[in-house]
């Protein structure tokens, strides 16, 4: 069916799509829910699209959904699918966004072993389909753009410079990660590799040369998912590689240092890859939103304020565990009815000052029985905010709320600092340079935090940062193979970027 729905014009795609979903097992009660058919534009570039799996991956989740939020994303579907027809007529094929969306597709054909085998896309450092994203990345940066040095470097990371005129001496730095989580998305950190390669693609076709010149990194590791070692390839170009990072063992036993030694690298040359931020003029990187916000007000482009700061607590309560039949509720040490009220009290703090949020990710009962009052409660804290104060007040808050539900309760508690992360604001006059990107196309200028990290987040520590997102499809899903962007948002995207050159030249 997916194949007929490729094949045929774009005229007859919904039709073709309402049949499908007529058929499938799940589009009765679809319709019977929320009283229209299940629409998707399946189809992207080149007649690639979905597979019959991510089709029936979208509908399971979009049956979850409010009839509100569903109404709402069924509209998007068919806006995507005239958007789709209209370029098609008027032959206005989103050219630069194309070419990102193959790049895209051919590096996703590189995943792990026995992920490869299930059809999931996973890629950590310096496995084998690691080491072929890199050289791919190296390819295309030598041949399809023509950069003028291409190189990996100590930690894996792949460095293209496209040199400049050398009016101005230091050197613009962009890019993102080219690792996955596990199961992830083809655009998380790859989107902001591939759209500067576009940009440089069109300056060599071209034959221009800017005032500077022009270094794209993808950097080797962000995710951290083979090794404990988050943000490696970026830590490392601005000096804060931890050494310590090499004796880690991955699941099999191996070495990081073995690892490196496997792919050719010499950790030795570590330190000699950090950058002298003197010869920089700033870094930006473009990435995918990874959540639903840009989707949810249909806007193809956000120009990031600032990387949320985070911190992170591990925590347990400790009451009494007791005969759920015989102890009085006036009488119970509930650890993990204190912790319910810490969940409370978090969804409220965090909902009074704008650009907090609070979540409590994980709760578990050990040794939970259904007729035994909770002794202890085990649980996770995260709170995150565009500036550190703002998230420190707000800790503040929780802490002290949890104390005093504690005492109330006869319950005691264990807390410990898991994770401490500063915010990173975006520097203003880079920050203003993407709204005069975003604006330049006639599109609304919508600033907004990012609430993950990103390797902007380690560049920020020795230069000035700025980040722009692009819009996710399937309601903004990242970290999953649903993960995507439309060929229109990333030509978008690139032409931003374009803008983004000229005005810096």
């Amino acid at each position: 069916m997916v194949e007929a729905v490729r094949e045929a014009p774009r005229d007859a795609q919904i039709a073709l799509l309402r049949a499908h979903a007529t058929a499938h097992a799940g589009a009765a009660a679809y319709e019977s829910k929320f009283g229209f058919p299940f629409v998707l534009a399946t189809a992207g570039p080149r007649g690639t699209g979905l597979t019959d799996a991510q089709v029936t991956a979208v509908l399971e989740r979009r049956l979850a959904n409010h009839p509100d939020v569903e109404f709402a994303e069924g509209l998007r579907e068919v806006h995507r699918i005239a958007q789709l027809r209209l370029a098609e007529r008027l032959r206005e094929p989103p050219a630069h966004g194309n070419v990102v969306w193959d790049w895209a597709e051919r590096l996703a054909a590189h995943s792990d072993p026995g992920y490869a085998e299930r059809g999931e896309l996973t890629v950590t450092y310096l496995t084998d389909a690691h080491r072929a994203c890199a050289a791919d990345l190296s390819r295309w940066m030598r041949e399809d753009c023509g950069f003028d040095e291409v190189g990996i470097d100590a930690v894996g990371n792949v460095v293209g410079v496209y040199h400049g005129t050398g009016d101005e001496p230091r050197r613009l730095l962009t890019g993102s990660h080219y690792d996955t989580v596990r199961n992830g998305g083809k655009y998380d950190g790859r989107l902001g590799i591939l759209v500067p390669m576009a940009c440089v693609r069109e300056l060599a076709r071209h034959g221009k040369r800017l005032p500077f010149g022009i270094e794209v990194v993808g950097f080797a590791e962000e995710e951290g998912q083979r090794y404990k070692a988050v943000f490696l390839g970026s830590g490392a170009l601005t000096g804060h590689f931890d050494p310590s990072w090499l004796a880690q063992a991955d699941a099999e036993g191996v070495t990081m240092r073995e690892a490196m030694e496997r792919a050719g690298l010499r950790s030795a040359d570590i330190e000699a890859i950090a950058r002298d931020p003197s010869r920089y003029l700033g870094f930006v990187e473009v990435h995918i939103e990874q959540g639903p916000v840009l989707n949810d007000l249909d806007l193809p482009l956000g120009v990031v304020t600032s990387i949320n700061g985070g911190v992170r607590y591990v925590g347990e309560a400790i009451g009494m565990a007791s005969h759920a039949g015989t102890t009085p509720m006036g009488m119970r040490r509930d650890a993990a009815a204190a912790v319910a009220e810490l969940v409370l009290y978090v969804e409220r703090r965090a909902s009074q000052v704008a650009n907090v949020v609070g979540t409590v990710g994980m709760l578990e009962v050990p040794n939970g029985s259904i007729n035994i009052v909770p002794g202890r409660c085990r649980f996770s804290l995260d709170i995150r905010s565009t500036t550190d104060a703002v998230r420190d007040a707000c800790v503040a808050d929780v802490l002290a709320e949890f104390e005093r539900i504690c005492e109330r309760r006869g319950v005691r508690y264990t807390l410990e600092e898991a994770m401490r992360a500063a915010a990173a604001p975006s520097d203003p006059a880079w920050q203003a340079r993407w709204e005069r990107a975003v604006s330049s196309l006639g599109l609304p200028v919508f600033r907004m935090p990012s609430g993950a990290g990103h390797d902007a987040m380690k560049l920020h520590e020795i230069m000035p940062q700025a980040m722009l997102f692009v819009r996710g499809i399937n309601a903004g899903i990242s970290h999953n193979p649903l993960e995507g962007v439309t060929a229109h948002d990333a030509d978008l995207a690139v032409r931003a970027f374009q803008h983004l050159l000229d005005d810096l030249a």
